[in-house]
C-alpha cells in the first residue's frame, strides 16, 4: 500500500503490510470513493443477480488494469471467497512475488445497499481488508462490482465504478487468448482503458 495513492493520510504499517497482495485495498476505497461523486449515478451496470455460495471458491487472475498495491505480483494471483456463516464471504487474496514469496491479505465482503431506483443491484459488493474495529467506517469498504458473469460461474469481469480498477477472474489459471479479447471487450465496452491491462497468466493451449 502507498500513500500516493490515497488523498488522505497514510495508512498504519501495519496496515498497509496486511493489505499489500489485496485485489483491494483500503487505498484503493478511498480512491474509488473519492472518484465516486464524480461518475454518473449508476453508470455501470452489474448482474442482476449474484448467488454468493456459487460465486464462493478459488478464482484466478487472468487479467487486470495496473494498480500499485499488485506492483510486486508477479504470477499465481488468486482470490479465495468462502461464504460466512453470519452472510457475506470472507475474502483471502494471494499472489507470488518476484523473490518466489507468496503475499496474502484476508478480508470479508458483503453485498453493498442497493442504489435507489436500482432492482438489479445484486452484483455489486463491498469487500474490507481493513481490521474487523473498523468496520463502521465507509472508507474501508471497498467497491465490488461484478460486471459480466457466464452462467456457470467459471468467468468473472469485476470492476469499480470509477472505471480504475478491473480484474478478469476464472476458476481455471488460464484462458484461450480469443475468450481473455472477448471478455474484455466487455470491459471496453463499459468504459474501462483496457489498452493499459496486464494479463496475468499463462494463454490456454499455447
Amino acid at each position: 500500500m502507498h500513500s500516493s495513492l490515497l488523498p488522505f493520510r497514510p495508512l498504519p504499517r501495519y496496515l498497509a503490510a496486511l493489505l499489500a497482495a489485496g485485489l483491494l485495498s483500503v487505498g484503493a476505497v478511498r480512491h474509488a470513493q473519492a472518484q465516486a461523486a464524480s461518475a454518473p449515478s449508476g453508470a455501470l451496470p452489474v448482474v442482476p443477480h449474484l448467488d454468493l455460495l456459487r460465486y464462493g471458491g478459488l478464482w484466478h487472475e487472468i487479467a487486470r488494469l495496473p494498480n500499485s498495491f499488485q506492483r510486486k505480483c508477479v504470477d499465481d494471483v488468486t482470490a479465495e471467497y468462502l461464504p460466512r456463516p453470519a452472510g457475506g464471504l470472507s475474502v483471502v487474496n494471494r499472489c507470488r512475488q518476484s523473490d518466489g514469496s507468496l503475499e496474502e491479505a484476508r478480508g470479508v465482503g458483503r453485498r453493498a445497499s442497493p442504489r435507489e431506483g436500482d432492482a438489479d443491484d445484486a452484483g455489486r459488493l463491498e469487500i474490507r481488508f481493513a481490521p474487523a474495529w473498523m468496520a463502521w467506517l465507509p472508507a474501508v469498504w471497498g467497491d465490488y462490482s461484478v460486471l459480466a458473469l457466464d452462467e456457470d460461474y467459471s468467468i468473472s469481469l469485476v470492476g469499480t465504478a470509477d472505471r480504475n480498477y478491473l480484474w478478469l477472474l476464472a476458476r481455471k489459471p488460464s484462458l484461450p487468448e480469443n475468450e481473455v479479447d472477448a471478455w474484455l471487450a466487455r470491459a471496453a465496452a463499459l468504459g474501462f482503458d483496457t489498452s493499459r491491462v496486464i494479463r496475468s497468466g499463462p494463454i490456454a493451449g499455447s
